[in-house]
């Protein structure tokens, strides 16, 4: 709406022209959802306290963790209002792929959103059948998936783009692309949720993803830069920069609040909307492998839960009792577990997500 604003006054006064800019609008956007996570923090914690919506703390877990009972959570609508509001106000509300990630991403918190009001206000443990989340969250993915192949303007858009090399694409074809887009959307999502476990540690990886998918996203819809870096020209994608700067801007300012100690957790609502939302601009962007790579934080934390699942399951069935790899999944309840500090589990895995997140920024170059 602003950029809109902008460009009548800029038929007058040509000043107003610079919100044309994309990178501009993508410091802009992040300084704005920063801004209103600061100023509406409060006030949305203060809220959830006094409907009583706070964490229920796992008995199985660590002890350390009782102490957050009680924790105001459903903190992500917070995140989710911050986003939307902005790339309201700073976004080019006629790029499509603005839409199709906003749409996505609030829906998947949508259905975090329920979840979390059944457990929490409704006082039932189980929250939304897994059954039901799977569907809904499996509809909003294949249905982005769709609308991505059937308006993909160019063939490159239907690649798996493999980083380090310049000339190693694999064409997918339809119905290979919207396979690999439902799995990377959904996957993200609940890796995120999974990651969601200690003060900080799922939204300080989030905010670095998205700041670093700004820049693939500028890349990817800049006719001469993508060709100079060997990136697909993605017309129109430069415009998701805006959206990843909210982004990135929104899980700062949450951040704030979520710190250790927490004073409010962002819960499903939260985790599953920006895992969506991440895994669906590098689906747009093609860069769903530099993604693995850069998320590698939530990768191994949701790969720590398969194979704890897997070979609990296995060794019960095989003989007679459930055996562990680790002390207790996901991964940094292991550590935990290890005699590590929640605060040093967090910042260790800050430390990891900021050398991944240069290594992927280095595919840019390194071709």
């Amino acid at each position: 709406m602003l950029l809109l604003l902008a460009q009548w006054l800029a038929q007058d006064i040509r000043a107003f022209n610079v919100f044309n800019y994309i990178t501009l609008r993508t410091v802009l956007a992040a300084m704005t959802a920063l801004l209103i996570a600061f100023w509406a923090g409060p006030g949305v914690i203060r809220w959830l306290a006094a409907k009583k919506i706070g964490q229920a703390v796992r008995q199985d877990g660590p002890q350390t963790h009782l102490k957050k009972t009680g924790t105001p959570t459903m903190g992500g609508v917070l995140i989710l209002i911050a986003i939307g509001i902005t790339t309201l106000l700073w976004g080019d509300l006629t790029n499509r792929y603005l839409w199709v990630v906003l749409i996505v991403s609030l829906g998947f918190g949508a259905v975090g959103f329920y979840d979390d009001w059944k457990k929490v206000v409704y006082r039932d443990p189980k929250g939304l059948a897994s059954r039901w989340k799977y569907f809904w969250t499996s509809v909003l993915a294949l249905g982005a998936a769709l609308y991505l192949a059937a308006n993909a303007s160019v063939p490159s858009q239907m690649e798996l783009i493999v980083p380090f090399f310049k000339t190693v694409a694999y064409p997918l074809g339809a119905i290979g692309f919207v396979v690999l887009t439902y799995f990377v959307i959904t996957g993200t999502s609940h890796a995120v949720n999974l990651t969601d476990g200690l003060d900080g540690l799922a939204i300080m990886p989030t905010a670095m993803v998205s700041g670093a998918l700004a820049i693939f996203a500028y890349v990817a819809g800049h006719a001469v830069f993508s060709r100079y870096l060997g990136v697909p020209y993605i017309p129109g994608a430069g415009e998701l920069a805006v959206f990843c700067g909210a982004m990135a801007g929104a899980a700062l300012g949450f951040l704030w609040f979520n710190a250790y100690p927490a004073e409010v957790f962002m819960g499903d609502v939260g985790a599953l909307g920006l895992g969506a939302a991440l895994g669906t601009v590098a689906v747009i962007v093609r860069q769903e492998i530099v993604l693995f790579i850069m998320g590698g934080v939530f990768v191994v934390e949701t790969l720590s839960v398969m194979l704890q699942v897997g070979y609990f399951k296995y060794t019960k069935k095989r003989f007679g009792e459930g055996r562990r790899i680790l002390l207790m999944a996901p991964l940094h309840h292991h550590f935990e577990q290890s005699g590590w500090k929640e605060t040093q589990v967090v910042v260790r895995f800050w430390i990891i997500t900021i050398m991944l997140v240069l290594f992927g920024l280095s595919t840019l170059k390194l071709r």
